[in-house]
């Protein structure tokens, strides 16, 4: 296929299979999710930053789950409103390209994040009175970088072995946006080499990333259980809830789309497309949630928020 071609070549994304009559309807709670993607992470910022009590490593890094969570909405977007609110289905193969390394960047951003909250919680419990020292802003700068450079440069080579490929045929997404393994498979051509890289990146990053993290609550509770009290047990697991919760939301909807992938033939399109919405749009929506409920000094901070700013109309009322 010449480059001329090649640069022209377009693909089309499908919606949610069999209810393409209400699209536009269900483009109403998908733009809620959305604006609640956007205001839970963008508060979840402000709150830290403005709040001298949270600048500490734990909230650093929730402070990265936010810009993650922030970046992986706005990757799917685009191409999620333009199918749903005005029924456009094409995009072409440079957009489709530039989605898809921006997707699933921020999607091993979350994983790497999610890890070093793990290991976060891992030193606060097992050695809380170095806690300062080994987690200093220096290192947590540090540990941001790597996860910026390990997560952008694994997936530098994807897009661009992609744009090598010839393409013909039925050009028919599977998904609402642009993905690795669904634009790989439209390829008329062999594409042994870009399977294996893929496989490479997901085992070398979301597979080794998820056991890491199991290995730190394993040691996690290793230290708990030393603890006497029973009270001092369930204070300190405490402390873990949201990060817990942070990490089933991420994983969960991912490996039962793996699995369905796998081993689920004939499992419907629209269980596939659920799952995929489900992995990415819950942990961005739910994240902050999470975190408001069961972190109390950014839920008083939010509440103290809230009050001002009812105070205030108060008064300009009264006025």
């Amino acid at each position: 296929m010449s480059v001329s071609n090649q640069s022209s070549t377009s693909f089309f994304l499908t919606g949610f299979p069999g209810l393409e009559a209400v699209h536009t309807w269900l483009s109403i709670p998908l733009c809620v999710m959305y604006l609640a993607s956007l205001a839970g992470n963008s508060l979840i910022l402000w709150v830290v930053r403005s709040e001298p009590s949270l600048h500490q490593p734990m909230y650093y890094f929730l402070s990265m789950l936010a810009v993650t969570d922030l970046g992986l909405s706005a990757s799917t977007l685009p191409t999620m409103l333009t199918i749903y609110m005005l029924g456009l289905r094409e995009v072409a193969m440079d957009v489709c390209l530039a989605q898809l390394f921006f997707i699933h960047t921020f999607s091993i951003m979350e994983s790497s994040v999610l890890l070093t909250m793990a290991f976060d919680r891992f030193v606060a419990i097992s050695n809380p009175l170095r806690y300062g020292t080994i987690l200093t802003s220096p290192r947590i700068a540090s540990l941001g970088l790597a996860i910026m450079v390990r997560s952008i440069g694994l997936h530098i080579p994807a897009p661009i072995m992609l744009k090598k490929l010839p393409y013909c045929g039925n050009r028919l997404l599977s998904h609402s946006y642009c993905l690795h393994p669904d634009v790989m498979k439209l390829a008329c051509a062999d594409t042994h080499i870009n399977s294996a890289y893929g496989l490479f990146v997901v085992l070398s990053t979301l597979g080794v990333d998820s056991v890491l993290i199991v290995l730190s609550y394993v040691l996690i509770l290793q230290t708990v259980l030393f603890i006497a009290s029973k009270a001092e047990r369930l204070k300190v697991l405490n402390t873990c809830v949201s990060h817990i919760c942070a990490v089933l939301l991420f994983y969960t909807p991912m490996i039962g789309l793996s699995m369905i992938h796998r081993f689920g033939r004939r499992a419907s399109p629209g269980t596939r497309v659920l799952l995929s919405y489900l992995h990415f749009f819950t942990p961005p929506v739910l994240s902050p949630v999470v975190y408001t409920i069961k972190t109390k000094q950014i839920r008083l901070r939010m509440l103290r928020l809230f009050w001002l700013h009812k105070a205030g109309i108060r008064d300009g009322q009264d006025h």
